[in-house]
């Protein structure tokens, strides 16, 4: 999706960035036994940190062995043992992969806009599993969207309004357990989690959106002098990652609480502080060779 929710990995205990890995793993198979191997493609960081909290609170991760199709299946990995919560995220994994390739198709310019028609058709199948899998997120999911699609057409001047419309969605992944305490924090959790991504994501690609006329709240807001207002920006930043951390203080995660507590309190305002200085997408390709 867009891969900002990672954790600072030389501040995690070499089990907790096992388990993190494991559970990367883990959601990869999971996404493959359950969707195939195009649905495999979307994996990424944000949909990981879905999984731990989805996953149940052991003390320890249950760990299984499995072939990695990147390394042409010869090789053996741990992952994460084969849960409903697991299978759960793999599911809205694909729900949220389709519904941003959708945004693509849309929005994006025309070479970009192609390529996201092809993807959509190729993961087609995968995601009218999923939406059948679980069709009352499919349906919020969709519902927030147009919601969102809306505010972009009108060109919405507003930074809250669309993150508001975002967040609900991602708010929506973590379904209803009956644990009163724990599903009142995860929700909110989720919720600014998924406000600050909505709004991070906007400041990274403004000069992109700038060139090429799309909708963007930062630009639409700030009239294109964002950088004199960056403090403003800073600060409702800060008080989502603020209110995100106040609900992680109410879970407890058992064996994942390290990790989940790692990427909110360290991970976030790091890749924050990357993206505000224009390093982040340089620092991200490197990442990734």
């Amino acid at each position: 999706m867009f891969g900002y929710v990672r954790p600072r990995r030389e501040e995690l205990k070499v089990w907790e960035w096992e388990s993190y890995q494991a559970a990367y793993c883990g959601l990869c198979a999971a996404m493959g036994r359950r969707h195939g191997l195009a649905a495999r493609m979307f994996l990424n960081y944000d949909f990981t940190f879905l999984a731990m909290l989805l996953l149940p609170a052991q003390r320890r991760p249950a760990l299984s062995r499995c072939r990695c199709p990147a390394r042409l299946g010869c090789v053996k990995k741990k992952c994460t043992a084969p849960d409903p919560g697991m299978d759960l995220a793999a599911d809205e994994s694909v729900i949220l992969t389709w519904w941003k390739l959708r945004d693509g198709v849309a929005d994006g310019p025309f070479w970009k806009s192609m390529a996201c028609r092809l993807l959509c058709a190729l993961l087609g199948p995968a995601y009218r599993r999923a939406a059948a899998a679980q069709p009352a997120f499919a349906g919020t999911v969709q519902a927030c969207l147009e919601e969102l699609d809306a505010l972009e057409k009108e060109g919405c001047p507003s930074l809250d309004r669309p993150a508001d419309s975002f967040a609900r969605l991602l708010q929506a992944a973590a379904p209803a357990t009956g644990e009163t305490v724990r599903d009142r924090a995860t929700a909110q959790l989720l919720y600014h989690v998924g406000r600050w991504i909505y709004l991070i994501d906007a400041w990274d690609d403004r000069e992109e959106d700038r060139r090429s006329g799309s909708y963007n709240p930062v630009l639409a807001r700030y009239g294109g002098a964002e950088d004199a207002h960056r403090a403003e920006f800073e600060l409702t930043l800060r008080h989502s990652r603020n209110l995100a951390g106040g609900a992680c203080a109410l879970l407890e995660r058992g064996g994942w609480q390290g990790v989940v507590e790692n990427i909110i309190y360290l991970g976030l305002p790091a890749v924050e502080r990357m993206v505000l200085q224009g390093t982040w997408k340089t620092r991200k390709k490197t990442q990734q060779k």
